[in-house]
């Protein structure tokens, strides 16, 4: 079962996802956030109760799913696999040394990626900078952590990068990797 944040009939919604349907778990009418859920001691186990309470469902294909994010920051991490940091060295000659030490320390590269404006749901359109000539996406494997550094979930994740931008010169990394629409997260 799949932890969902959703909207139908104008409404924004919490919800379960099993199969092809999706049982409501809150509404804005309740106090259940996808927050709350994310914060509580077992999150999957109140998402099953909360979903074995509800006698109401809909088809996935009926609603508009999105971001799984209420107030939270979406945290990124770079140059983490071999490709990635050759990649960057030959992009950005000047800084290439910067992304040799990265892969190699023990402190990763950790930047902010996205304010929950910044993010768009399963299907959104992401957009690209129009002053890059080289945008490319990043497919993520997005990790969910509550405020306590748990593990609660994963989701997927779309990282829109501007590589000519970062190539010039790291310091403009927050310029390549976050505007509007930047971010594309879920279900």
């Amino acid at each position: 079962m799949q932890l969902a944040k959703y909207e139908h009939a104008g409404q924004v919604s919490l919800g379960a996802i099993d199969g092809n349907r999706l049982i409501a778990v809150g509404d804005s009418g309740n106090s259940i956030s996808l927050t709350d859920v994310l914060e509580s001691p077992q999150p999957s186990e109140v998402l099953r109760q909360l979903a074995s309470q509800s006698s109401s469902s809909v088809a996935l294909d009926e609603v508009k799913l999105l971001p799984p994010i209420d107030r939270q920051e979406v945290w990124a991490a770079g140059v983490t696999y071999k490709r990635s940091k050759a990649a960057r060295m030959e992009e950005s000659e000047a800084a290439a040394s910067c992304y040799d030490r990265v892969y190699e320390s023990p402190r990763p590269e950790l930047f902010m990626k996205a304010t929950p404006r910044r993010v768009v749901g399963p299907g959104g359109a992401v957009r690209i900078r129009v002053d890059s000539k080289w945008n490319v996406p990043e497919p993520e494997l997005a990790l969910i952590v509550n405020s306590r550094l748990e593990l609660v979930g994963y989701s997927i994740g779309n990282d829109m990068s501007s590589r000519d931008i970062e190539g010039d010169n790291p310091l403009y990394l927050p310029q390549a990797k976050v505007y509007d629409q930047c971010c594309a997260l879920g279900p």
